[in-house]
Parts: C-alpha cells; sequence; structure tokens
C-alpha cells in the first residue's frame, strides 16, 4: 500500500526555516517524481518544487527559487524539502505527491498519491 507522511510544518517567523520530510512506504521512490505542493485558505494548490527522479531534473517555482531546496535521502526512502528565508506569503498546507517520472512538475493532475499534508505558519 502506498503511503506518504510529511512533517515538519509549524509556526516559524518571518526569515527563519523549516525542513519538511515526505516519508514514503509501499514503494521506492527513487525512480518516480516527488512533487511539493501548497495551497493558502481561498487559493488554488500550486506547484513549489519537483524533482523528477534520484537522477532527474529538480525544478522549483519561481517563488521559491534560491529559498528552497529539495532533496532525496534514498536509503531513509524520503524526500525533504528544505524552506529558508521564509515569507508569510509561504504559509500554506504543504502536501508531497507521487508520480511517474515523466508529469509535467507542477501541473497536480499527473501525480498519483497524496500525503496529508503539513501545516506551515510564517508569522510574527
Amino acid at each position: 500500500q502506498v503511503q506518504l507522511v510529511e512533517s515538519g510544518g509549524g509556526l516559524v517567523q518571518p526569515g527563519g526555516s523549516l525542513r519538511l520530510s515526505c516519508a514514503a512506504s509501499g514503494f521506492t521512490l527513487d525512480v518516480y517524481a516527488i512533487g511539493w505542493f501548497r495551497q493558502a485558505p481561498g487559493k488554488e494548490r500550486e506547484g513549489v518544487s519537483c524533482s523528477s527522479s534520484s537522477y532527474g531534473n529538480i525544478y522549483y517555482a519561481d517563488s521559491v527559487k534560491g529559498r528552497f531546496t529539495i532533496s532525496r535521502d534514498n536509503a531513509k526512502n524520503t524526500v525533504y524539502l528544505q524552506m529558508n528565508s521564509l515569507k508569510p506569503e509561504d504559509t500554506a498546507v504543504y502536501y508531497c505527491a507521487v508520480g511517474p517520472p515523466t508529469v509535467m512538475a507542477f501541473n497536480p493532475n499527473e501525480y498519483d498519491y497524496w500525503g496529508q499534508g503539513t501545516q506551515v505558519t510564517v508569522s510574527s
């Protein structure tokens, strides 16, 4: 059974950092695409970052480029999203999702499985 579990969210002040984790079970994620998405209240879900496979391309939304970093630990079957220089507009529920390595990075319809989400709140 495929399962994705996010963790690491919380409340942080502007300029702070968080590291989100997405632990996968039921499959080996190294050959799959992993995407991070977020959804703020009243807004559509948007793509934040995508790793198309362990040896493939990495993508970032313009709004997070230079501040967020996606990485994989295949030994732990886990993907991370390191978020630095956080801004209030980064506040959202963050989701990880898995799909085939051919996905269009920020099209949520192309991902097959989703985690339950973790809340990130950036506020002073």
